[in-house]
């Protein structure tokens, strides 16, 4: 059995106040840890500074690394770690920025970053989409990162899996208007990929927007395991056991019964 322990954080980011929100995440990872042993947790999307920055962004945005992944790798260093947090990324050219998730390992160092790559309307106006999709390995498995409205693209999920992905990891910021959408999008998303997924969903309102909540763990045949149903901040903490994804990819022939061939439109642009 390859036993993974991961955490799903449900909180409320406030707007801008960076130092807030990442004592806040701080605070979250020591109480987890300390009580009991986990592998892996997962804060939800922009959970650094909110999500309506508009312009704000171009203050907001940190480098990788820099002074928040340096503070809260600290963090993963005192409680031995993993910590996937959402935060806006800024490139050497100042003006380029992204939507992205970065995973802190539990050296303190940067182990991978994904940059969002499906970016609704509103985040086309600061952010620039990302690329690349690929899972990233570490001492604990192969984890797999995508990002809020990567969720209602099943090509994300997929080019994951096919590249070995054993869970996919999800901070989000889905609103609370799509809350339905967002609880099947899960359950299809781990059935059709044979993948746990473990997604933190953000709670809270900004000027525009409410946020759903309803942080989750799923299993490859696409049960949920465990969920923070109520909006409210809070965490779940779930064992899996990684071979399970292999024992439900036996069972279910999904990538066997695949037709590379017959997919071809998918990977046109229109």
């Amino acid at each position: 059995m390859r036993e993974l322990k991961v955490a799903v954080v449900q909180m409320g980011p406030e707007l801008a106040k960076m130092e807030e929100n990442v004592g806040k995440m701080s605070e979250t990872i020591a109480r987890i840890a300390t009580e009991q042993p986990v592998d892996v947790i997962v804060f939800p999307e922009l959970s650094v500074t909110g999500y309506e920055g508009g312009a704000r962004f171009a203050q907001m945005a940190q480098r990788v690394p820099g002074a928040v992944t340096n503070i809260l790798g600290q963090h993963a260093t005192d409680f031995g770690v993993y910590v996937l947090i959402g935060m806006a990324v800024k490139e050497d050219v100042e003006t380029v920025l992204y939507n992205g998730a970065v995973l802190i390992a539990p050296d303190g160092e940067v182990a991978g970053t994904y940059r969002k790559v499906h970016l609704p309307a509103e985040e086309r106006l600061i952010f620039r989409p990302g690329y690349q999709i690929k899972p990233l390995e570490t001492e604990v498995g192969i984890l797999g990162v995508m990002t809020g409205w990567d969720l209602a693209f099943p090509e994300v999920a997929r080019s994951l899996m096919l590249s070995g992905a054993e869970i996919i990891l999800l901070p989000a910021a889905w609103q609370a208007k799509d809350a339905d959408i967002w609880r099947t999008l899960l359950v299809a998303r781990a059935y059709e990929n044979d993948t746990f997924i473990a997604a933190a969903n953000r709670i809270g309102e900004e000027p525009s927007y409410s946020f759903a909540g309803q942080s989750a763990v799923l299993s490859p045949s696409g049960e949920v395991i465990a969920a923070l149903e109520e909006p409210e901040e809070g965490y779940v903490v779930v064992r899996l056991d990684l071979d399970e994804v292999r024992h439900r990819r036996e069972e279910s022939q999904m990538m066997l019964a695949r037709q590379p061939g017959s997919y071809r439109p998918i990977v046109r642009k229109y």
